[in-house]
């Protein structure tokens, strides 16, 4: 095997090594993240079913982004579906037997490639044109859109200009998995995607695409509106009235 596998190899290792732990840690910092008080942005629902209702909506939907702004609704929506959809495509490198989920959405997951650059390139634009968007704006907001446009214009290139040996890839990565290594093909605009890949799960847990896990962790979306009902104590705070009760 070429060492630019084993580089390929190692490489992809310590990327979703990096990607898991990171996550995990975002994920227990948000879970242990108190909430003093009841801030659930109204109008919200006041039961428990309701809330899940309300996070359905939101994660699907993109309920409260449609009514902020349609246009970044819709290039939003467009990027998040057509991303998922290519996802479950890509399973195909990962399973075999290939899931059926997975071949469900072979022949239109490619369209949805191209639903998911128009997405990327209709959210940067509006970043790039209206003040108050540009205002708020960080370099690192560029890169992200930047390096996904990278990651989903290199794979369609793939797809329809420089095509690779995809039974070698698959290969490569079931090995991954299996921890026995096979050799990678060496295209050029492979290497690219590829590399583009590695470098966004590694910078995905320290960016604002936290913003996917951390959804179900913000006060203002998954609190009930009933504070007259039930009072709201965080936890640290009921640790400090049991100290202080009388007795103690």
């Amino acid at each position: 095997m070429s060492v630019l596998s084993v580089i390929y190899a190692l490489i992809f290792y310590a990327a979703t090594l990096i990607m898991v732990a990171g996550l995990a840690v975002k994920i227990w910092q948000y879970a242990r993240t108190p909430a003093p008080l009841k801030i659930p942005t109204t109008p919200a629902p006041t039961t428990a079913a309701g809330v899940g209702a309300r996070m359905f909506r939101e994660v699907v939907f993109f309920e409260s982004l449609f009514k902020g702004s349609k246009w970044s609704w819709l290039f939003g929506w467009l990027f998040h579906f057509g991303l998922l959809v290519v996802l479950v495509r890509h399973l195909r490198y990962f399973t075999e037997p290939l899931w059926w989920i997975s071949a469900l959405v072979q022949d239109i997951g490619v369209y949805m490639g191209f639903a998911m650059l128009l997405g990327l390139a209709g959210l940067l634009v509006r970043r790039s044109v209206v003040d108050r968007l540009r205002y708020i704006s960080a370099p690192s907001d560029y890169l992200m859109l930047g390096l996904l446009i990278a990651i989903g214009g290199s794979g369609l290139l793939m797809k329809y200009v420089t095509r690779t040996d995809i039974v070698a890839v698959k290969a490569f990565f079931l090995g991954l998995m299996r921890f026995d290594w096979q050799p990678l093909p060496t295209d050029a605009m492979l290497l690219i995607h590829l590399t583009l890949v590695a470098a966004l799960m590694i910078i995905f847990p320290f960016s604002k695409l936290l913003h996917a896990p951390g959804l179900f962790f913000s006060p203002t979306r998954n609190q009930a509106d009933d504070p007259r009902e039930h009072r709201h104590v965080a936890p640290w705070a009921a640790k400090l009235d049991a100290t202080r009760a009388p007795g103690n």
